[in-house]
């Protein structure tokens, strides 16, 4: 009888476990509400692929084309479609995890879906047709391909499903992820002063600018996952260059768009032309998750974008009662929000559920750490004006509609440059800006107990600073203070607000670009393109500190450092795969940028430097390897040395290092690249080129890695532009629609 009851104790114990296993395995599946899909409506777009499988999408409406938009790059990467449209539910660590669940948090933190909820219906009608298209097509992919669909109840999506795309990665732009991650970690927050890498003060915002970039001193976490940020969540750089055609050696306008994102994943850039009857038509390069193009031109103008890092976040330190659920403002108490969410993290086959508490007050997001309650509030907060802007300035035709378009201050930051077929170039640095009342520490963590410190409005438009048309002739940016754009005709920070708090450092692309533009002479495509791919590094800033730092080490005691040390010594500041010392100095002035452009504590120049050579003498047998056997693009069996170096104009900024051969895998840097052209009198005429291919994660795809030659080689492929010069260069045609 004994044995009968420790049978059915065990049988019991049993299926409780295999209960757990399958709650833990479908659970999230079946908690997951998927839809409601967008209102019926019939789309049908004719997508024809070019010889580099681009996509040109055609519709009878605007609609039309998003819904071929959405379906063109699904066949292409509708595994990174997926992962961007779990990140707008709440459900990117069912597929990615931990890191994933991160991304999540900060979904719920930021109230992404009570944002998009709150707004959508008020969107302009075009707009919101827009986002239902761009849903219609993903539906209809996923319909059409069930196979491919990896994560359960994720389809239908809708239009406010894509808005909260919008609302999610925008503030990563400028840097909120440099305010969540030390709250979330319990860390210090930054305050004035401090010294910098190159041993100078930090500038002030309150009195002089700066940027929102913690101090040194101050670790920073970052928000992992595919969030749009660059190296390990620290550098989205881009550069961009508008030559006038007075500047010009042919009388041609010139656009140079070189844009630096990540080679794969959320914010990986993907090549499109698009044209509606309705008047649409534009050639450039989007993002997943986005209906419209995000830089590019049409036949009659242009822009490109670069990072700007303006202080849009302010951080207010919260009074609470002794129970937690209350802080104090004005003398009052009032109730402090709380809600429990539900992470899915997958670990294996599992899904387990993770309850995490957010919190929120007035001034917005709260985050409760060990040293306090911090409420936290940033430019484009409760906002989707974002997605009309873009649109607008997708449909502007001449350069008062794109002013309008920008006014509209949707898009709370990254810088505009500008070109179009009438001669004219641009560049706004286009902020925000919070409305802050006078006279406060903005730089440093604020009251919290104080609705006067709570802004609520922006800063006029005019305030940001901005050029028009520069006497030089030229216009630039390296994600470099705005008051450094246009050489002789350089703005004066005097006379912008430094409450505002517009960064002031330089970057060295800024500083090579500065130089080799300010050479006396035209500025033809020749000229403009050596420039675009140039090399160098100036001893400046964080260059000449870690080079000197490294020329005064006492290595009498090691052998091989005193090897590396002469040998660095002699490098001739380029990093084109000519000297000796190039693999060598591109490994060690890596973190050196890092710590520089985000204000971290600086590396340790013997350490880099013992880890740099060592890491080439292990691997390669000798620290002098050429850079382009160093420096790799790899996508399947592609395997292609490259040049550049993480902050040259040639940019390759950040890597893996494969553990097997040790090469450093190229992972972020020069990705999209595009030449734009308005001759006087003659039509737009645009080249481009891609790290990989339009197929980035379709291996079996003619187009997997299709273009990698061409961009290590520093070439351009064409941009079939007009009806007439795509039809010449038709690979596939076909059409997709709702029937």
């Amino acid at each position: 009888m004994a044995r009968n009851w420790v049978g059915r104790v065990g049988w019991t114990i049993l299926a409780v476990v295999l209960l757990l296993l399958l709650v833990l395995l479908n659970w999230e599946a079946l908690s997951a509400r998927a839809g409601p899909p967008p209102p019926p409506h019939a789309y049908r777009a004719d997508i024809t692929r070019d010889e580099w499988g681009v996509p040109h999408i055609h519709g009878r409406t605007d609609p039309d084309v998003a819904f071929g938009i959405a379906w063109a790059h699904a066949e292409d990467d509708f595994s990174t479609l997926q992962d961007v449209l779990a990140m707008t539910r709440g459900r990117y660590g069912a597929i990615a995890g931990q890191d994933g669940a991160k991304v999540d948090y900060v979904y719920h933190l930021l109230d992404a879906r009570g944002t998009a909820e709150r707004h959508y219906a008020a969107l302009p009608a075009d707009v919101r047709a827009l986002l239902d298209g761009y849903a219609s097509g993903m539906n209809r992919y996923a319909a059409s391909h069930p196979g491919e669909v990896k994560l359960a109840r994720l389809f239908p999506v809708n239009g406010m499903d894509i808005a909260t795309g919008f609302v999610l990665r925008q503030p990563f732009f400028f840097g909120l992820d440099h305010t969540v991650g030390p709250l979330v970690a319990g860390d210090p927050l930054p305050d004035d002063g401090g010294p910098r890498l190159d041993g100078k003060p930090q500038p002030d915002y309150a009195h002089g600018g700066g940027d929102l970039i913690p101090q040194p001193g101050l670790p920073v976490q970052t928000t992992p996952g595919p969030l749009p940020l660059g190296e390990d969540g620290a550098l989205a750089g881009s550069n961009a260059f508008a030559i006038a055609p007075a500047k010009s050696d042919d009388g041609v306008t010139r656009l140079v768009s070189n844009a630096h994102q990540p080679w794969r994943g959320g914010t990986a850039w993907y090549e499109l032309v698009v044209q509606s009857d309705a008047g649409w038509h534009m050639a450039g390069a989007t993002f997943p998750g986005m209906p419209i193009v995000a830089l590019g031109h049409n036949d009659t103008l242009g822009w490109t974008n670069t990072v700007n890092r303006p202080d849009l976040t302010d951080v207010y330190r919260l009074t609470l009662d002794k129970a937690g659920t209350h802080y104090r403002m004005d003398g009052k108490w009032l109730p402090l929000e709380r809600h429990t969410v539900i992470l899915p993290v997958r670990f294996g086959p599992l899904e387990l559920p993770i309850l995490k508490t957010v919190w929120r007050s007035v001034h917005g997001p709260v985050v409760i750490n060990a040293r306090g309650a911090f409420a936290f509030r940033y430019a484009g907060i409760d906002s989707i004006a974002n997605v009309t802007e873009y649109y607008r300035l997708n449909r502007a035709r001449n350069l008062a509609e794109w002013q309008a378009a920008l006014r509209l201050q949707g898009v709370p930051s990254t810088n505009f440059l500008y070109a179009d077929a009438a001669g004219n170039i641009a560049d706004y640095y286009n902020a925000g800006f919070p409305l802050r009342k006078p006279g406060q520490n903005w730089r440093g963590v604020l009251p919290g107990d104080r609705s006067d410190l709570i802004w609520h409005a922006k800063a006029p438009f005019d305030a940001s600073p901005h050029y028009l048309n520069p006497a030089s002739g030229y216009l630039y940016n390296a994600n470099n203070t705005p008051f450094r754009a246009a050489g002789s005709s350089d703005l004066d920070p005097a006379r912008t607000d430094p409450v505002l708090g517009v960064e002031l450092d330089q970057t060295n692309r800024s500083i090579r670009a500065a130089k080799l533009l300010a050479e006396p002479g035209p500025i033809g495509r020749a000229r403009l393109e050596a420039i675009k791919y140039d090399t160098g590094y100036e001893r400046e800033g964080y260059v000449a500190w870690m080079l000197d730092a490294i020329a005064r080490l006492d290595l009498r005691d090691n052998q091989q450092l005193q090897e590396a040390q002469a040998l660095l010594a002699r490098w001739d500041l380029r990093a084109d795969g000519r000297n000796p010392a190039d693999a060598l100095a591109v490994m060690v002035l890596k973190d050196a940028m890092k710590a520089s452009y985000n204000h971290t504590p600086p590396p340790d120049p013997r350490a880099l430097l013992a880890f740099a050579s060592g890491h080439l003498r292990a691997h390669f047998g000798r620290i002098d390897p050429p850079l382009g056997d160093v420096e790799r693009v790899r996508q399947g069996r592609v395997d292609l040395g490259m040049d550049g170096g993480g902050d040259t104009l040639r940019a390759a900024t950040s890597y893996n290092i494969d553990p097997d051969d040790g090469r450093l895998l190229i992972k972020h840097g020069d990705s999209f690249v595009m030449f734009m052209e308005w001759p006087k009198g003659g039509a737009v005429k645009s080249e481009s080129i891609q790290p990989f291919g339009a197929a980035t994660t379709r291996p079996t795809s003619a187009h997997f890695a299709d273009q990698a030659a061409l961009f290590v080689a520093h070439r351009l492929k064409p941009v079939h532009f007009t009806a007439a010069d795509i039809a010449a260069h038709a690979v596939r045609r076909y059409v997709v629609s709702t029937d």
